[in-house]
């Protein structure tokens, strides 16, 4: 086993992140959003890491930067290790880059000490996981997945530009996204390193954990309606008050995920109509979103859920209306993957903690096709999505150490 006092590259690695943070479209935080010219700064930057840890660099047909360290047998199947470098708007820079300067990382250790498994390894950092600019997420896991979508190329950002647009514009050629696609027989499996984005390793006191399957989540758009009135003269037990009613359904929402141990349920988009403060709101339009490891919970909890406010909006004569916006079924990761992480997790003296992960990830697309692992670093209280956003020092070595004895591992 390597231990930590063997792999202190700790000033290389927050020196690439400090790097790679200051390549944003904002001042404030990190934004950098798919197929612009900060992506593609950003990929420059990464496939000269990924040569200096003796790779072997190349883009796929999907943008997706591909680092190949080759093992003793160039036919065994790869293992892929990666994570995304795209961002949501103001980010941190730990979200997904943790997990591919890390991987690398754990590959130029390899090839400094002069190490090459029998099988190759694979780093990939994935061109666009967030979704932030085309509103489509997991693009490049999807494509090497085989399950990118023709019309995925139609999908439009805030500009009117197309995917298949902005591809063209930094030289690619979007017809040819089949070609992203990967074997699953040439693929020995997935490994994903990321930052826990929740405060659960903080309350354990403990740097890393495996993940022992990424939530299946229910994303709706509903639409409350009663009537509008004046507020100074229609008497409170009279109205039809759209804003009040969606209140009382918001509570449902909570009082019910209450009720089931790994379900999460989320109101966190509300528009309200007229929007005056003398006229009793006659509309209300906002989001649901409902997570669990378990798909058969989530479908039973999103069934009451809108038999109950079906039920508040009888009683307070308001119509209600739900639309499925997005559903993805719950993720497990491989029992074989997950095994192996949590004897390294004992090694470095941790706690064989095996958590969900209520985010999504390359992971996702990914498990579709091969065996999957995934293992989460602290940040600090949990927060992500946010320039605030923090991982130790201690925490990413740790991290790295638990990386790379897992590779090893598995290619023994």
């Amino acid at each position: 086993m390597f231990g930590l006092s063997q792999i202190r590259n700790i000033d290389r690695i927050i020196g690439r992140l400090d790097d790679l943070s200051k390549i944003s479209l904002t001042e404030r935080g990190v934004t950098r959003l798919s197929f612009t010219k900060e992506s593609e700064e950003a990929n420059r930057l990464v496939s000269h890491w990924m040569e200096e840890a003796g790779m072997i660099v190349r883009r796929d047909a999907l943008n997706n930067v591909v680092g190949r360290y080759e093992g003793t047998q160039e036919e065994a199947p790869v293992l892929l290790i990666g994570s995304h470098l795209d961002t949501v708007v103001e980010a941190g820079k730990y979200d997904g880059i943790l997990g591919v300067i890390l991987g690398i990382e754990a590959v130029q250790i390899l090839h400094e000490k002069g190490i090459y498994p029998k099988h190759p390894i694979e780093v990939i950092a994935f061109c666009d996981e967030e979704g932030t600019r085309f509103h489509t997420t997991l693009l490049g896991s999807r494509a090497i997945a085989g399950n990118f979508l023709e019309e995925d190329l139609e999908a439009v950002d805030k500009d009117g530009v197309t995917l298949a647009k902005a591809m063209r514009e930094i030289g690619m050629d979007p017809s040819l996204y089949r070609l992203a696609a990967r074997d699953p027989n040439s693929i020995l499996g997935y490994l994903e390193l990321h930052i826990e984005q929740g405060p659960v390793l903080e309350k354990k006191n403990q740097s890393c954990s495996s993940v022992s399957g990424i939530a299946g989540q229910s994303r709706l758009e509903f639409r409350v309606k009663g009537s509008a009135g004046h507020a100074g003269t229609v008497p409170v037990a009279m109205r039809q008050d759209a804003l009040a009613g969606t209140a009382e359904m918001i509570q449902a929402v909570e009082r019910i995920a209450l009720q089931y141990e790994s379900l999460v349920a989320t109101v966190g988009k509300l528009n309200v109509y007229p929007g005056a403060s003398n006229v009793i709101p006659g509309l209300v339009e906002g989001a649901l979103d409902l997570r669990s490891i378990d798909d058969a919970t989530r479908e039973v909890a999103l069934k009451r859920i809108q038999e109950e406010c079906q039920q508040i909006a009888n009683r307070r004569k308001l119509t209600c209306e739900f639309h499925l916006v997005m559903e993805s079924p719950a993720v497990h990761c491989s029992s074989h993957f997950i095994n192996i992480i949590e004897s390294v997790l004992e090694e470095h003296h941790m706690d064989p903690l095996r958590l969900v992960s209520g985010a999504g990830h390359d992971a996702m697309a990914i498990a579709k096709i091969v065996d999957t692992g995934m293992i989460f670093v602290r940040c600090k209280e949990g927060l992500s999505h946010h320039p605030d956003e923090f991982a130790s020092e201690e925490d990413i070595e740790a991290g790295l150490s638990v990386l790379l004895n897992t590779i090893l591992k598995l290619l023994a």
